[in-house]
């Protein structure tokens, strides 16, 4: 019976078009849904991911990077009494507001982040070269993502207004995006001038790199047990990370409606396949009663269709499949922010092969008419 599930497919496959076009579709939805939910929540963990810190110390209770505080600057000095921390610089978040240097229109919210401008500096090492770092040395001088420059109205050599204060963008990179506002990466020199009406004593967080990174669960625990540098809490760099995007999906609610989206696709791709594939069986009905005649069961033939039903799965998630990779790969290239991880891809499949099964199931009902007596009329 299996055979013949699979023989049916290859010889009436255009009666089981529709059905794949339907998984496969539904199975585009959900995968281009899932990618744009990661790659724009992951981009509130951008400072955290672009960065090769081991550690991040900041204020207790911080639910997100852009939500930092201020902490001591003994925290430190903590830090590096620590014997397993191998180097620790701070970096500062200051928010502003970017103007061009015409002052024209409206100004634009952007989130300035102070670094360090050494060659091996932490914050940023994995997508700012060292030559691009050093021109953060000179005085207001700024980054942003070559994908805000439109927004910003200013091209790269160009200047503006942050808080007031003059600057001038000396490059333009890719992944810097931000969620909610526009990524400025300045030196701390430079983020310091532009904190308006601040103390310029303070910094947000510090970036430590430790020297095993199997041992930064030990570290950290090591730390948490310290008030005598004032109030602080760490994080390993996977932890602040996730703690950041899960924030922004379920706690701001927006996560909250792409799951609701992604129910939705579901519902109605099993709907139009179960359809789909009940037309199929209808079609199919006098060789159905055919077979019941010469012996065959009916919990054998219901096994016939849903094995049809994983194939057509399997089929349609092939289509999605190649059709997606196309897609991700043209988003990625015109600076659409989107990301994709094994664990979603296999999710997604998971979804797709469980949609057609749960249709092909529905189509069972279809089984009905297939009565050997309707080949006597």
């Amino acid at each position: 019976m299996i055979a013949l599930a699979r023989k049916t497919i290859v010889h009436e496959w255009r009666r089981f078009v529709p059905a794949v076009l339907a998984v496969g579709f539904a199975g585009l939805l959900l995968t281009v849904q899932a990618a744009l939910m990661l790659g724009i929540f992951g981009s509130a963990a951008v400072y955290v991911t672009a960065s090769s810190g081991d550690l991040w110390a900041g204020y207790p209770g911080t639910q997100s990077v852009n939500f930092g505080r201020d902490i001591d600057p003994a925290v430190e000095m903590r830090l590096r009494m620590d014997p397993g921390v191998a180097d620790v610089e701070p970096y500062l978040w200051v928010e502003g507001d970017w103007r061009n240097d015409a002052r024209s229109g409206g100004g634009v919210s952007v989130y300035v982040s102070g670094i360090g401008t050494d060659a091996d500096a932490l914050m940023f090492s994995r997508i700012l070269p060292p030559a691009v770092r050093r021109l953060m040395r000179q005085p207001g001088a700024v980054i942003v993502d070559r994908s805000d420059l439109d927004q910003l109205s200013t091209p790269v050599g160009g200047q503006a207004w942050v808080n007031g204060h003059r600057v001038q963008i000396v490059a333009a990179l890719d992944g810097l995006r931000a969620l909610g506002g526009v990524n400025v990466l300045a030196s701390m020199a430079t983020a310091r001038e532009l904190r308006a009406g601040e103390s310029s004593a303070g910094v947000t967080y510090f970036v430590a790199r430790i020297s095993r990174a199997d041992q930064a669960d030990l570290i950290k625990s090591r730390l948490a047990g310290s008030t005598t540098f004032g109030a602080f809490e760490v994080w390993t760099a996977a932890e602040f990370a996730r703690r950041s995007q899960l924030y922004w999906m379920f706690d701001t609610g927006a996560g909250i409606a792409v799951l609701f989206m992604a129910g939705i696709v579901c519902l109605v791709g099993a709907v139009v396949t179960s359809q789909s594939l009940m037309a199929v069986v209808a079609a199919s009905a006098r060789e159905y009663a055919m077979l019941n005649a010469l012996g065959a069961s009916v919990g054998a033939l219901r096994r016939i269709v849903v094995e049809q039903a994983c194939w057509v799965g399997c089929i349609g998630l092939a289509v999605s499949g190649l059709f997606c990779s196309l897609l991700l790969w043209l988003a990625a290239r015109y600076g659409v922010p989107v990301g994709m991880d094994a664990a979603m891809a296999l999710a997604c499949a998971a979804l797709v092969l469980g949609l057609a099964l749960i249709s092909g199931l529905i189509a069972v009902r279809g089984l009905v008419r297939a009565d050997p007596a309707m080949l006597l009329r």
